[in-house]
């Protein structure tokens, strides 16, 4: 079950760890009626290679073009590519929905999993902080910073943005595949 919430109202958490959020246009960034999903804890890291135990699971599950680094510090979003985040070392604060949004803790393990046109911008984070993203399909995005002047274009460009065949950790069965309406 998903609460809708207006820009930062809030959330609702399943007895799984999972948390989903909704956010509202708020005329700068289009966000979505899809939730975001967070999972906390969903994966354990290897120690080795701790970016790399996030790749595979998310390549094995359909979504690539990945990469290694942290989260703009800025608010932007992608019209064009769902998103996942995998945090695979340190922790951190990220503000999801646009600066009227929901401040999300985020920590090693946690997996975030972003709706085309959803806000975020990093706050703070660790020093270790390593994310790993990832698209389904291998998508390509476009990113985009709040401006009222695309705002238009970009809530076209969401809404046509085709849905994910799996969830980036549980694959076609996946609580993503549920929440987002594939079933």
């Amino acid at each position: 079950m998903v609460r809708p919430t207006g820009a930062g109202a809030g959330a609702f958490q399943s007895s799984h760890g999972i948390e989903t959020y909704v956010f509202r246009d708020n005329g700068f960034i289009p966000n979505n009626t899809l939730p975001l999903i967070v999972r906390r804890r969903a994966i354990t890291p290897s120690p080795e290679d701790p970016a790399k135990s996030f790749e595979v699971l998310f390549r094995n599950n359909g979504w690539s073009n990945s990469w290694r680094n942290g989260i703009h510090d800025y608010h932007h979003y992608h019209p064009n590519a769902h998103e996942v985040l995998g945090i695979a070392s340190g922790s951190g604060s990220v503000r999801f929905g646009g600066e009227d949004g929901e401040l999300v803790a985020i920590t090693t393990g946690d997996v975030v999993v972003i709706p085309a046109g959803v806000g975020h911008a990093l706050i703070n984070g660790s020093n270790d902080l390593l994310v790993v993203g990832a698209y389904p399909g291998g998508q390509d995005w476009d990113t985009l910073r709040d401006d009222p002047n695309v705002i238009a274009e970009s809530r076209g460009r969401v809404a046509r943005v085709p849905l994910p065949d799996s969830d980036p950790v549980d694959g076609p069965d996946g609580p993503l595949v549920k929440l987002w309406g594939r079933e």
